[in-house]
């Protein structure tokens, strides 16, 4: 999946993962197995934690990890990940970013650019412990958030309810009523630039 952007000579990997630049970033691994019940892991790095992003280790990631935001089973990551990566590519190609093609089951762990892995975070909370038929409505619900919305509800929730076993709670509670539950109505409600407005001045300058 790595290769160089002939637009910005900008080396990215996985999705749109800086490594010449990123100090932050997310992970996704799949696991090797094709179980239904086996479980995608998602987690944030900083720092000199980037250097190995990527790397698949030979230790299974510990659930009480305070870097491991998202444990999901591989049938409902198999029902979001599609939409995520389209709407991933979408803006990769608006940035001069090489886009990446979606695997199933990738023969590593895949880097994230950081804006990209909060929002995968905020649709998986959502989906989490919801039944499999709510998941595509909670796609379109997400798809129709604002980027920034998506960050300030990653912001709002990692804050008190970030860690992957704190699910069902505070903030993971309300994403799965706001995302998942809530009915999407196509046309109706504030368009996605009147709610930017309505955001103000975020203090959110994310590239993507």
């Amino acid at each position: 999946m790595a290769s160089a952007s002939r637009s910005t000579g900008r080396k990215a990997i996985g999705l749109g993962f800086l490594p010449d630049e990123a100090r932050h970033g997310f992970l996704v691994d799949v696991p090797k197995g094709s179980g239904p019940g086996e479980l995608v892991c998602i987690s944030e790095h900083r720092g000199a934690d980037l250097d190995q992003l990527g790397h698949r280790h030979s230790a299974a990631p510990n659930p009480a990890d305070t870097g491991l935001r998202v444990l999901i089973d591989r049938t409902r990551w198999l029902a979001l990940a599609p939409a995520f990566w389209e709407e991933a590519n979408r803006r990769l190609r608006a940035n001069g970013l090489p886009v990446a093609r979606f695997v199933k089951n990738p023969g590593n762990p895949v880097p994230l650019h950081a804006s990209l892995g909060k929002e995968l975070c905020v649709l998986c909370w959502a989906v989490e412990d919801a039944p499999p038929d709510d998941i595509p409505n909670a796609v379109r619900n997400w798809e129709a958030l604002a980027p920034e919305e998506r960050w300030w509800l990653y912001t709002m929730t990692v804050a008190t309810t970030g860690q992957a076993l704190q699910k069902g709670i505070g903030w993971r509670k309300a994403l799965r009523a706001a995302i998942a539950d809530n009915p999407f109505v196509k046309g109706e409600g504030l368009s996605p630039r009147a709610r930017r407005e309505l955001l103000g001045h975020s203090q959110l300058s994310l590239s993507l």
